[in-house]
């Protein structure tokens, strides 16, 4: 029997060159077993197929999270040699996705529950460390991935974290584009600072992370495609990356796109990756619960209908008691 770092096959018990990173698929359950919990993470993606335009594949939210697992694997390594990270199966749905021809998208209620459950598996296993990785933007996405991690950590007493939620907050807010120049090596242009506004699906930066990581899935023309642009009302639209400009499913300017700029972005975003992972390890508190801003809002919870349902039933029989007496 073998087992894979990596794709690289090694005897039972020994270190490939990756360090010690397994696919818990290919393990069996006694293998499993003798595993350290101590000293073991396990990570899964879980982030939908979802149209990106003509050029990208609809993998690709799930390409950048399963890449960034296998990314974060190798980080968690350097820090802590002799930990074991085991790579779990991936989820390929989502939700707050563009709906179209190999989209699947659910409801994010769905998200929540098979990732609650998915993590509760594992804590209920011994497993104390569970991270989950997601390539997908999605507002109602990314809080349900969030609340799937808080519950099963709260019920199990286990570190399960949703990486993307503080991740994208950060990205949103602008707080790491200052080290984006260093990274490159050079100062951006103003064509890609142009690129780079209103960047959201499809443009400048998925291109290029795609570019990087699966080249050979990038449809060459992604180099003509003319920047689509938006405004906040236009994001109120259903699909709206199919409605507007040419009406081919991105939103920003995929020419601009460059392995370049995709090597950059990546170690960019394991570097901001790795500062919101590291306290799961190493925090004596609970300061290693990080959340995105969306999280803290009711309206965005996957309860939030019923809840304002039932209020609404419970307000509309005080109504009628009182009208009744």
């Amino acid at each position: 029997m073998t087992e894979h770092a990596l794709g690289t096959s090694t005897t039972p018990g020994s270190r490939g060159p990756s360090g010690n990173i397994l696919r818990l698929a290919e393990l069996s359950f006694t293998r499993l077993d003798a595993l350290d919990r101590r000293r073991t993470v396990v990570i899964f993606a879980v982030s939908p197929l979802e149209e990106h335009g003509p050029h990208l594949p609809v993998g690709t939210d799930l390409y950048d999270a399963e890449f960034f697992s296998e990314e974060l694997a190798k980080r968690i390594l350097e820090a802590k040699p002799d930990w074991t990270v085991l790579l779990g199966p991936s989820l390929p749905v989502g939700a707050s996705a563009f709906d179209h021809a190999g989209t699947l998208l659910v409801r994010a209620r769905t998200v929540r529950n098979a990732t609650l459950d998915y993590g509760a598996a594992l804590a209920r296993h011994r497993f104390q460390y569970i991270l989950v990785t997601n390539g997908h933007a999605g507002p109602r996405h990314v809080v349900a991935l969030e609340e799937a991690a808080a519950a099963v950590s709260r019920r199990y007493g286990v570190r399960m974290l949703s990486v993307s939620g503080p991740v994208i907050w950060k990205f949103l807010r602008g707080k790491f584009m200052d080290q984006l120049e260093p990274l490159l090596g050079r100062p951006l242009t103003e064509a890609e600072r142009e690129a780079m506004r209103g960047d959201v699906h499809g443009g400048l930066w998925e291109t290029s992370l795609i570019l990087r990581t699966r080249p050979q899935l990038v449809d060459p023309a992604y180099a003509s495609l003319a920047p689509v642009r938006f405004t906040l009302l236009d994001a109120l639209r259903k699909n709206y990356p199919l409605r507007l400009g040419n009406k081919l499913g991105y939103i920003g300017s995929p020419a601009a796109a460059a392995v370049e700029f995709g090597e950059a972005a990546r170690r960019l975003l394991l570097d901001v990756a790795w500062d919101v992972v590291r306290p799961v390890f190493d925090a004596p508190d609970e300061s290693w619960q990080q959340t995105s801003l969306l999280y803290k809002i009711p309206l965005m919870r996957t309860a939030f209908p019923y809840v304002a349902a039932g209020v609404g039933l419970s307000l509309a029989a005080l109504g009628l008691a009182w009208w009744l007496r």
